[in-house]
């Protein structure tokens, strides 16, 4: 069976990878099992480089705040601002600390210098996106900055008389940010302003906002540019989704974590669609938000389980969406050690490459009625490989060992 492994396994390449899919897909999704490690982001980095070069991809998403990604996106395409700022004010999740994705960044911002001088036209340039939500796991932001921006972008370009309210009034709902994003409010929904009557107003208008913008999409694209449509959008399904998000924060039912986690993939999700409609993108995020399957995670309130974004987005797109997952053999610096010899990431390690993409479909076929163990980490932030799970990726990238940077 080793010889049966081992013939699956190819150096990790854009070209290895396009060999296990039956077309080029819009999206494709590399899933990560576990964050901040460099190591990972590095091998994310030389596979975009490989899909840009020779696939014709031009985008690249990421597990990152989409509002806060538009600084990015503006910086790597047009030079807007500099690249400490960009880095600075561009990312969530603590991200833009990164050094891969500091070298990420520069290089998509070098390839667009170069494409000018070469006289490429601006629809050949990169582009990056986040695709989360304003969101974290410690609480949401507040839905002023995307609310405001809907209201401000349609209040320039259509009849007074067609806005639901005035900007004041959103102002006067919205209240203090601080009441937003109390961080009490995750754990204690009796903190959180969710499914207060000014909340309650709030959805209405973001939703009349959002129907506006679509009735006068004709008017609007011609009046602005698509590209300034498409930003108008993404604000409509942040504040859409947050105050959604906000809503289920206030809620007491045992349904409230599920209902969190699903909503903010379902934001994920319509992000995700958007990217896909401007071209082919490589998704990088965790493979609990990427897979197929339903997600599961244990929370301070119980077990959840999900669609993630993934799930929904292949529901959509079919085979023009693929994932190909990340499985790791040892992170020893966060303890955790050589994978028991009975569990998929066993049998990977035993190859002798360091870094290998193999065909998780033909490898749950070669297993058989072999039934390895899932592995059990040591390390909350280090979810495994669930061996249930190869059958539905397209692909398994392994990273032998990941070493601390």
């Amino acid at each position: 069976m080793a010889t049966d492994i081992k013939d699956t396994a190819r150096a990790v390449e854009a070209a290895a990878v396009m060999r296990l899919l039956k077309n080029r897909p819009r999206l494709l999704a590399l899933g990560e099992p576990t964050h901040g490690e460099d190591a990972l982001l590095e091998v994310r980095n030389e596979l975009f480089r490989q899909l840009v070069e020779e696939e014709g991809y031009r985008t690249i998403t990421i597990e990152s705040d989409c509002v806060k990604g538009l600084i990015v996106d503006d910086y790597v395409t047009s030079g807007t601002g500099t690249l400490d700022e960009a880095m600075e004010h561009g990312f969530s999740h603590g991200w833009g600390a990164s050094a891969a994705n500091r070298a990420l960044v520069r290089w998509m911002r070098a390839y667009n210098v170069r494409a000018d001088k070469e006289g490429r036209p601006a629809s050949d340039r990169l582009r990056f996106a986040g695709f989360d939500g304003p969101l974290e796991i410690t609480g949401a932001a507040s839905p002023r900055q995307a609310l405001t921006a809907l209201h401000a972008y349609l209040a320039d370009r259509v009849d007074a008389d067609l806005l639901p309210c005035a900007g004041e009034t959103l102002d006067r709902l919205l209240g203090a940010d601080e009441r937003w994003t109390d961080p009490a409010a995750m754990t204690d929904p009796s903190r959180s302003v969710g499914q207060s009557a000014e909340a309650g107003r709030l959805r209405l208008l973001a939703d009349d906002l959002v129907a506006l913008l679509d009735e006068r999409t004709p008017h609007l694209i011609t009046a602005t540019s698509r590209e300034d449509w498409d930003r108008a959008r993404l604000y409509g399904r942040t504040a859409t989704g947050l105050l959604r998000y906000h809503h289920w924060m206030a809620d007491t039912s045992p349904a409230r974590m599920t209902r969190l986690v699903g909503v903010r993939d379902q934001m994920m999700a319509r992000n995700l669609l958007a990217v896909a409609a401007r071209g082919p993108a490589l998704v990088h995020a965790h493979n609990s938000h990427l897979q197929r399957e339903k997600s599961t995670m244990r929370t301070w309130e119980g077990q959840v389980e999900w669609w993630s974004a993934g799930a929904l987005v292949s529901a959509r797109l079919g085979e023009e969406y693929a994932f190909v997952g990340t499985a790791l053999g040892t992170i020893r610096h966060q303890g955790v050690d050589t994978p028991p010899p009975d569990t998929v990431e066993g049998m990977l390690y035993a190859l002798p490459e360091d870094r290998c993409v193999v065909d998780a479909r033909r490898l749950a076929t070669v297993l058989g009625d072999t039934r390895p163990v899932p592995r059990v980490s040591p390390w909350f932030g280090y979810g495994p490989l669930d061996p249930a799970h190869l059958a539905g990726s397209d692909g398994l990238v392994f990273v032998k060992d990941v070493q601390q940077r």
